[in-house]
């Protein structure tokens, strides 16, 4: 196997990310090779024209901004598509993604090279774990249940269009210990926070002897 590509998308670093620190779970578990983007620390570009037209234009044409766009994509897509395996770090942010990850999807979601219509995509069947740290609670029988449009989208996205075999981890309630009104549902936070470092451990260790095997 190649390797373990894992894109961090908190906007806080260290500590501060309940879902950078689950993540670390992961990686310690894990002892395969690692290419780490950080898109908190060093986000990708928006979409551009000349991010799209690039794409339908003969090369040779390029403007020097289209070039320069193309370029961009190819290294991001290579990246993903000589991955092995994917840890993606997505903490819910207003009831959806970070917008630096929207933004490395829009990158690298191209038709006839990492998307296929009535064929099978490249990276199908390809373990990926996602851990997403959200300061409440979205399961049924919650005030907010129905409200979390993050977990679906990457179902659709990663699932769905991409084939990856996905695996979600879900630390909840990270609010609690610093929200008085939540204070309350702090023994709930840290039994969900324990239960994701266990998993996360749990799926890294599986993946490194996947890789070993």
């Amino acid at each position: 196997m190649s390797y373990l590509l894992h894109i961090d998308s908190s906007a806080t670093p260290g500590d501060g990310s309940f879902s950078r620190k689950v993540a670390r779970s992961f990686r310690a578990s894990f002892t395969g090779p690692v290419i780490h983007r950080d898109l908190g620390l060093a986000p990708v570009p928006h979409l551009t024209a000349e991010s799209i037209t690039a794409r339908s234009t003969d090369p040779a044409q390029h403007t020097p901004a289209q070039a320069k766009e193309q370029a961009l994509q190819d290294e991001l897509i290579e990246e993903f598509l000589g991955a092995s395996a994917y840890l993606f770090t997505i903490p819910l942010y207003n009831l959806t993604m970070p917008s630096v990850f929207k933004a490395w999807l829009d990158q690298i979601l191209i038709f006839g090279r990492t998307l296929t219509i009535g064929a099978t995509p490249p990276t199908a069947g390809r373990p990926a774990t996602v851990i997403t740290a959200r300061g409440g609670s979205f399961g049924p029988g919650t005030p907010n249940h129905g409200m979390d449009h993050l977990v679906p989208s990457l179902e659709a996205i990663l699932n769905r269009m991409l084939g990856l075999d996905l695996r979600i981890i879900l630390p909840e309630l990270t609010h609690a210990p610093h929200v008085p009104a939540m204070a309350d549902l702090i023994p709930l936070h840290e039994t969900a926070l324990a239960t994701a470092h266990e998993q996360a451990a749990q799926q890294g260790e599986l993946l490194a002897k996947r890789f070993a095997a």
